[in-house]
């Protein structure tokens, strides 16, 4: 029983299958540039417009920035340990792959079910924070998308007086305006019915993919160059400002970690060790990179300057905005869905206000391209293997992508993009995203001891320490996260059990060529 739960894919054979021609593989288009472009399109996005925000109000106030530092050490050691795997074995599929090749295919099928979370629900998310600042642009324009279609079912929502921003309703948002004076009983309320714009999000994103690679890539590259020179812009503009407030910026930090409420996640410590499991998600950009291994011109080369380039980046451009942002505004007034445009309009730069609002739907737009792109590689690769039909396997005649999965999963994620919210999403995606980290990088080590020898284009440094530490940093952040997200976590990985056993066990390929 264990052999068969636990046959290994040869890494010879998936080598040799990455750098195969023919019909039904996928075209080799991507060199290292865009694979960085490609990882900054999905680490630069819902982590610094949306989650910098929310994660500052709800846990952390100005040390926000630890929590981002604490993300960023948990990304470095994973993101070593895939960097040695995606050279090694240059194939769709990423952690699941990896994981098959090393640990198994019972193992390769919970990292296959687990990155649904990952891709899925985070391109949902992301979806979100797009709908946050279209509304808001939109809003500029004289065009105003009523609040009950533009977030979540059941969301409870108050219009901040003086303002056109709709915010939701939290203990810390009534205790900071009862010290201003004002009832929030007093103020327009609403509540979400259905957020249509992200679902409209969602299936204009699909509709490009399944068009095809290369256009997707260009699409993903310009954006990247929008958003990344509208968050140096806003760098630049709120150090500016806080050039000439200092005493205001002094205030907004005092005290850098708020004193704990009393429960855990609530501020202090615990808050910025809660926060960085909430925000880790924000960071999987290294990790879609890896899902185009079969996609890279020379794999061994170009995927661990994508990974480890496009994280590097990002890491710094966090720190530096997440500080800024909590100086310029008050960590109270940041739980909106545009928390970026709110910093802009403190500056009273309104001239860049649409401008910041511009990038940061284009840098949104770019992660769910990304997140979105990911999925279905993922369910090819499954599907290839016989743990999942072959629908999921066919790509399209003409543009070579897997169509069916990619329209599979963009509905899917439609619908769950408009009935649920940030926070839910968030931190599902969070904890399926730490749980890959892990086995990926528990894979690196166990390798290291069963095949000290094979051959490594990239290694990983100091084994068994980095992938100690990653294990021990991204488990450290999951037990951070809240309980009901690990009661979902367990409920999805039991459905996941119960499809591989009545479907995957059943028509595994490898089960199948090893008489199992």
């Amino acid at each position: 029983m264990a052999n068969q739960l636990f046959a290994r894919k040869s890494i010879d054979k998936l080598s040799a299958d990455a750098f195969s021609e023919g019909a039904h593989n996928l075209k080799r288009t991507l060199g290292p540039g865009n694979l960085v472009a490609l990882g900054v399109g999905a680490i630069i996005g819902t982590g610094i417009f949306v989650l910098t925000g929310s994660a500052a109000a709800q846990y952390t106030g100005p040390a926000i920035v630890l929590a981002f530092i604490l993300a960023g050490v948990g990304c470095a050691f994973a993101g070593l340990c895939y960097a040695e795997f995606a050279s090694m074995i240059p194939i769709a599929g990423s952690a699941y792959t990896y994981g098959y090749a090393t640990l198994g295919e019972f193992v390769a099928w919970i990292i296959g079910w687990d990155l649904i979370l990952e891709y899925l629900f985070g391109a949902a998310t992301v979806a979100v924070g797009w709908s946050g600042y279209v509304v808001s642009f939109l809003r500029d324009l004289g065009i105003n998308i009523p609040p009950q279609w533009s977030n979540a079912v059941g969301v409870e929502m108050v219009q901040l007086p003086d303002t056109h921003s709709w915010v939701r309703i939290t203990e810390q948002l009534t205790s900071s305006l009862a010290e201003q004076g004002i009832d929030i009983a007093t103020l327009p309320h609403a509540t979400g019915i259905f957020n249509l714009v992200a679902t409209v999000a969602i299936a204009l994103v699909t509709i490009l993919l399944v068009i095809g690679m290369s256009e997707s890539a260009k699409f993903n590259n310009l954006a990247v160059m929008i958003k990344v020179g509208v968050v140096l812009l806003f760098i630049l503009a709120g150090a500016n400002y806080l050039f000439g407030h200092s005493a205001e910026a002094a205030e907004n930090w005092t005290p850098f970690i708020p004193e704990n409420k009393g429960g855990f996640g609530e501020y202090g410590w615990s808050g910025i060790v809660r926060a960085s499991g909430v925000i880790f998600f924000a960071y999987i950009g290294f990790d879609a990179v890896s899902t185009t291994a079969q996609e890279a011109k020379n794999p061994q080369r170009d995927m661990p300057i994508g990974i480890l380039g496009s994280l590097v980046i990002c890491t710094i451009l966090y720190i530096l905005v997440s500080g800024i942002l909590t100086a310029m505004v008050h960590y109270s007034q940041l739980n909106v869905a545009e928390p970026i445009a709110v910093g802009i309009e403190k500056t009273g730069y309104t001239f860049l206000r649409d401008l910041i609002k511009i990038g940061a739907i284009a840098g949104l737009s770019s992660v769910m391209l990304v997140m979105l792109m990911s999925q279905p590689r993922i369910f090819y690769t499954m599907s290839k293997d016989g743990l999942l039909p072959p629908v999921f396997g066919r790509l399209h005649p003409k543009f070579k992508t897997p169509h069916v999965s990619t329209i599979l999963t963009g509905a899917i994620c439609a619908v769950v993009a408009g009935a649920f919210s940030v926070d839910e999403l968030g931190h599902l995606v969070s904890i399926g995203t730490l749980l890959a980290f892990v086995i990926v990088c528990a894979g690196v080590w166990y390798l290291r001891v069963k095949e000290p020898n094979r051959p490594r284009p990239f290694k990983t440094p100091l084994v068994p320490l980095v992938p100690i530490l990653g294990i021990l940093v991204c488990l450290g952040m999951m037990a951070g996260l809240p309980a009901e997200t690990w009661y979902r976590l367990l409920g999805w990985m039991a459905i996941g059990i119960v499809i591989y056993f009545t479907y995957g066990k059943k028509h595994s390929v490898i089960r199948k060529e090893n008489n199992l």
